[in-house]
């Protein structure tokens, strides 16, 4: 009796596993021996897309004065501190005037000296002529006297400009503000030695105006060719967290800056200007900050996620990869050239296999027939686009989509790399979970 027992349970658990087998040959059978990818969707829907250029800087003055002295001299006094508001024509620094007075009062001598020697000479000039007018002279004694007279002009002129020069030098012991605006920075102290000179400025103090600032970023070369005056840009500063400031682009540099010459690491960028619209009033020059220039808008544009869009090499459907990645090469596989040319698509959900629209045109695929199509399974067919501008999250579709089509935003694995044209899918959610069509599936499994 026991025996009999222990043969009707064999009995059943054979014809289980029987029918489990069964099961899973069946499943296999009608999905083709292919395991559906896991994929989220999502539809294609209309939206504004801008397009940004984003570069990194520091907050400057529009206008920054750096105040040096013209000649060397001791600063005796500075009159203003760091941060301090001063007007135009307002003394700021005061040098030492003692040489420069003396050298003034020398040049106003030798003008009086020289003016005096001119008055002596036109004198016995006068005379000379009307000595001559009597005959009592001979021409040679009067070319003499006129010659004396111009040489004394000169002495005159050249008196007159050396007083010009000492004056002019002298007024420079005064420094005056040459424009409105703050004080931000102090690099002598009194009782130093300002150094002038004309070919090499040695800085005392720096004046801007610091109600009008800019941006000055650093674009990459190939962004910058989209970047143009007069475009609008939002500005963040790192000092003031949470707010957004505009500002309009005013000066495109066009020479580069190139960091890392000769490496891997070069980089070339060019140098923006953007003028600020609105300045806070706790602002200072030097705080770092990030543009984003808006270079171009589409109002009403056809939009795609950015991770949706990937490359296969043009008629990819025809040489279809086996779950999921390609043949390797020898494995009844003709060779391919080592160079095909990509085309960007994206991977749009359809109930059935089908063909490949392409520029608006169905073309056919072969072995559509052959693929066993299960109840309620869904298939993705790739689909060519061309795209135009973009977002910092979304692509501007020209052709190749319409409204409401519903296509992959996911996985970026499954994107890049598994999907293939006919290939069979299941649906996640956007959270991450499974949904309804994958709940499905795994339960007929």
């Amino acid at each position: 009796m026991a025996k009999k027992n222990r043969k009707k349970k064999k009995i059943i658990i054979f014809s289980i596993i029987g029918v489990a087998i069964l099961g899973i040959a069946g499943g296999s059978f009608l999905s083709k021996g292919e395991k559906p990818i896991a994929v989220t969707v999502e539809s294609v829907e209309r939206q504004e897309i801008i397009h940004k250029v984003t570069g990194s800087g520091r907050i400057e003055p529009e206008r920054n004065i750096e105040l040096s002295a013209n000649i060397s001299a001791l600063i005796m006094e500075i009159a203003v501190n760091e941060g301090d508001s001063v007007m135009v024509g307002q003394p700021l620094i005061s040098l030492d005037r003692t040489r420069y007075e003396a050298a003034a009062e020398q040049a106003s001598s030798r003008l009086k000296s020289a003016r005096a020697n001119l008055a002596k000479i036109s004198a016995i000039k006068e005379r000379e002529e009307r000595l001559f007018e009597e005959k009592l002279i001979s021409s040679q004694e009067l070319e003499a006297a006129s010659a004396s007279f111009q040489a004394a002009e000169a002495e005159v002129s050249t008196s007159r400009a050396a007083l010009k020069s000492a004056m002019d030098d002298l007024s420079k012991t005064s420094l005056l503000a040459p424009t409105t605006g703050i004080v931000t920075e102090i690099r002598k102290e009194e009782g130093e030695m300002a150094l002038g000179s004309v070919f090499q400025a040695d800085v005392i103090m720096s004046i801007a105006n610091l109600s009008r600032m800019e941006v000055n970023v650093d674009v990459n070369e190939n962004d910058v060719v989209s970047v143009s005056t007069g475009d609008t840009s939002e500005i963040e500063i790192d000092a003031f967290q949470d707010t957004l400031f505009y500002g309009v682009v005013t000066e495109i540099a066009h020479v580069a800056t190139t960091t890392g010459l000769g490496t891997q690491d070069q980089v070339t960028n060019y140098k923006v200007k953007v003028k600020m619209l609105d300045v806070p009033e706790l602002i200072r020059p030097g705080m770092s900050a990030t543009a984003s220039i808006i270079t171009d808008r589409r109002g009403d544009a056809l939009a795609i996620p950015i991770q949706s869009l990937t490359v296969r090499p043009v008629n990819s459907e025809e040489s279809p990869p086996e779950n999921g990645e390609s043949k390797k090469r020898g494995e009844n596989q003709e060779s391919t050239p080592k160079v095909r040319e990509l085309e960007e698509l994206v991977f749009v959900l359809a109930d059935a296999p089908g063909g490949v629209i392409r520029e608006g045109v169905l073309s056919e695929v072969d072995g559509v027939e052959e693929i066993k199509v299960k109840e309620d399974a869904q298939f993705v067919h790739l689909r060519p686009v061309k795209v135009g501008i973009s977002s910092e999250t979304h692509y501007e579709v020209l052709s190749g989509l319409e409204e409401g089509e519903e296509i992959v935003v996911g996985s970026y694995r499954a994107i890049s790399k598994d999907l293939s044209h006919n290939r069979a899918v299941m649906m996640e959610s956007l959270e991450g979970g499974k949904g309804e069509n994958s709940r499905r599936q795994e339960s007929q499994e």
